[in-house]
């Protein structure tokens, strides 16, 4: 085992690695068909995001020269270049996935046909469909007439067309087609033989009729293929003075869809000329990610591939109840009395809205106060609290419009918040707020009571139906005289840092977070030192800070035994000469996201139990407003120890995180253990359990 000559692992090739991991997902023939499209449209809709933010930040510090980079141990080129090979590597495994897919459609007797495979009556269908709902939607450009080449539009897929006669193959025109794709679905159900389902692509639709959309201008061959630009999603906010905080992310907004392209995807099968055409129109060169493909692009919509052509519809597991919520009628009395966590996917998100359905309802309630990063569309946290507004209660939402790719809809949210007198806060100007956070207050006989909660996920009754997240709901008077210290930072936060230098429960960041972290990790080094037993073990979404590695690194040394579960971006080396303990880590891609932070520290038989809404990066610890909160109850958790022990036992989904990024699957004799079945079935019969007893 040799020295390690670099600290750690190249952020960006670490979360290449974690996209393979849904690569697998979708190659696993154990996998449910229609969930091996679904990643297949997550593995790309990941890559989308990858290219639009971290090839963009590449790419800008090699414009901004040296300053810029000081912090990377490459190159940005080079990493850029690694980055491009593993990129076509992948393309060419999940072109042989897709190949394997399609073939296991077609046993499942369902066909996704092309324009050239249509039948008679399909024909009649397409050419009625089109005429009657998408012709309205198709604008040609004929892009060698204008003299500013048009802007191709990020999240959608364009036809690039060669237009030609027969007798005279060299006068050739270029049209670009900008797929109405967020106007109709991109899966047409065509009519189909009995017991069959036939498809056909929106794209090809339009393809076949080409020559209803050429008609008048007299060409009589035609050749379209797909192409997809990925532009730079970063902007920068506007430092005028005179535009408001939230004038300057909508001039930030507009900017994006104007942002250099960084990636170009297009069917190997195009017409050369219009390829370099193309390529010459967008500033590319030879250097930067043009990828060729096969027909089909924009794979992220096979995320809503039609559910309706499969026989077994494969329903998700319901949510179990809390059994401390089973017949009780109201949340808060529950809360008031002791502290509750729920277990998203596994528990009912319900008991949140219902929780803030009571403090709007509730005469004694005065106040709300919460924080909202990503919310659903038609959200029922939004109802509840402008039921709050109108039955007279004080309502403050810290919304963070610099949501990544939410800033549109969060700007929207503000507009009808404010509408109906909620007052928005709307984030600090080089800081995200990122922490989930609420309390509630209420009069009862001259008193204040204060109860809320603290989570490691969003506000998002959608999304907490396939995130695992956990929700500590309290009434605690130390973590809510935190909370109401972070919110009075947000509302003032030129002179507030005292609030924050005066939080004593709450790891709270920036400043504070990553000294207490550091701490605990001495602690376990001091303990391992002095033979004394020494357990770190830690659940997040990323690790990437370099600094926080380094004390695990110097943990290992020490010989503390640590363990890891980190779902995507881990930048550690699990292994070296110089730890006397090697590290364990795994990560678990399946059915659920797995998005919960959870941190453990033996600390000599006191064990420091934390849930956290930050993950171990810069960006988290030095850049938002984060916080970790301190489980106290025993029976929490044992509980939430006993999910983590499963989830460590995983030998279905577990992958080793090792330092050459393998992505082997762990493989242990014995029973087979898919946590997230196993954690389901766990708390469904200690709720049955408990339940039963009461």
């Amino acid at each position: 085992m040799a020295v390690l000559k670099k600290k750690t692992i190249t952020r960006d090739i670490s979360w290449l690695a974690f996209n393979a991991r849904v690569l697998q997902e979708a190659a696993d023939p154990s996998v449910p068909l229609k969930e091996r499209i679904k990643f297949l449209g997550i593995f790309s809709n990941n890559l989308d995001e990858f290219f639009r933010v971290r090839v963009a930040t590449l790419r800008r510090m090699i414009d901004l020269g040296k300053k810029a980079r000081m912090h990377l141990e490459q190159e940005p080129q080079k990493i850029l270049d690694q980055i491009q090979s593993i990129v076509l590597d992948q393309q060419n495994e999940f072109d042989r996935i897709w190949k394997n897919i399609f073939s296991d459609l077609k046993k499942n007797h369902i066909f996704i046909v092309t324009e050239k495979q249509l039948n008679r009556e399909q024909q009649k269908f397409v050419r009625n469909f089109f005429e009657d709902e998408v012709s309205s939607n198709v604008i040609p450009l004929m892009v060698e007439s204008i003299q500013q080449f048009p802007i191709i539009r990020e999240k959608s897929i364009f036809l690039a067309v060669a237009l030609s006669k027969k007798d005279s193959m060299y006068k050739r025109k270029y049209a670009l087609i900008e797929v109405p794709s967020r106007a109709f679905s991109r899966f047409i159900l065509l009519p189909s033989p009995p017991g069959q389902h036939h498809i056909i692509l929106l794209e090809d639709v339009i393809r076949f009729c080409l020559p209803q959309v050429f008609s008048f201008l007299g060409y009589n061959q035609y050749s379209a293929h797909v192409i997809k630009v990925t532009r730079d999603a970063e902007f920068d906010l506007d430092t005028d003075m005179s535009t408001s905080y939230t004038q300057k992310i909508e001039k930030g907004l507009k900017s994006r869809k104007k942002g250099k392209p960084v990636r170009f995807l297009y069917d190997k099968e195009i017409d050369p000329g219009l390829l370099e055409f193309l390529i010459r129109k967008l500033n590319l060169t030879r250097k930067d990610a043009i990828i060729p493909g096969g027909r089909i692009h924009n794979f992220r919509h096979f995320m809503e591939f039609p559910d309706s052509v499969f026989e077994q519809k494969g329903q998700r597991r319901k949510p179990i109840t809390h059994p401390a919520l089973v017949g009780v009628n109201r949340v808060t009395d529950v809360i008031l009395k002791k502290d509750l966590m729920l277990h998203f996917p596994y528990h009912s998100f319900n008991p949140m809205i219902h929780l803030l359905r009571e403090a709007a309802m509730d005469e004694k309630v005065t106040e709300i106060k919460l924080t909202a990063y990503r919310l659903a569309p038609n959200s029922k946290i939004v109802n509840a609290l402008v039921n709050a507004v109108r039955n007279g209660k004080k309502v403050t939402v810290m919304l963070e419009l610099r949501a990544r790719f939410d800033e549109e809809a969060n700007l929207e949210w503000k507009e009808r918040l404010e509408d109906e007198g909620v007052k928005v806060l709307v984030g600090l100007p080089n800081i995200k707020v990122h922490a989930k956070i609420c309390i509630i207050k209420k009069r009862v006989d001259n008193k204040t009571i204060q109860y809320g909660f603290v989570s490691t996920g969003n506000l998002n009754e959608r999304t907490a139906l396939f995130y695992a997240d956990h929700c500590l709901l309290t009434s605690n008077r130390n973590v809510m005289a935190d909370i109401n210290r972070i919110f009075n930072y947000l509302q003032k936060p030129k002179t507030g840092i005292r609030f924050l230098k005066a939080c004593k429960t709450l790891m709270i960041s920036p400043m504070f977070m990553r000294k207490q972290l550091s701490d605990l990790i001495d602690k376990e080094i001091k303990n391992a030192k002095s033979k004394k037993r020494a357990i770190i073990l830690l659940k997040l979404n990323s690790l990437s800070d370099e600094a926080l590695i380094s004390k695990l690194y110097a943990a290992a040394a020490a010989g503390v035994s640590i363990y890891m579960i980190v779902r995507g971006i881990f930048c550690a080396f699990t292994e070296s000469k110089k730890f006397k303990v090697q590290m364990n880590a795994i990560s678990i891609v399946d059915e659920y996201l797995e998005h919960a932070r959870v941190m453990i520290f033996h600390n000599n038989g006191d064990q420091k139990v934390f849930i956290s809404s930050a993950d171990w990066m810069v960006r988290n610890l030095d850049h938002r407003v984060e916080v970790a909160i301190p489980v106290s109850n025993d029976e929490i958790r044992k509980e939430l120890k006993s999910i983590l022990q499963i989830q460590l036992s995983d030998n279905v989904k577990a992958r080793i995180l090792d330092n050459e990024l393998s992505n082997e699957y762990v493989r242990t004799k014995g029973r087979k253990i898919r946590s997230q079945i196993e954690t389901f079935n766990f708390l469904a019969s200690k709720a049955h359990a408990l339940t039963k007893t009461n």
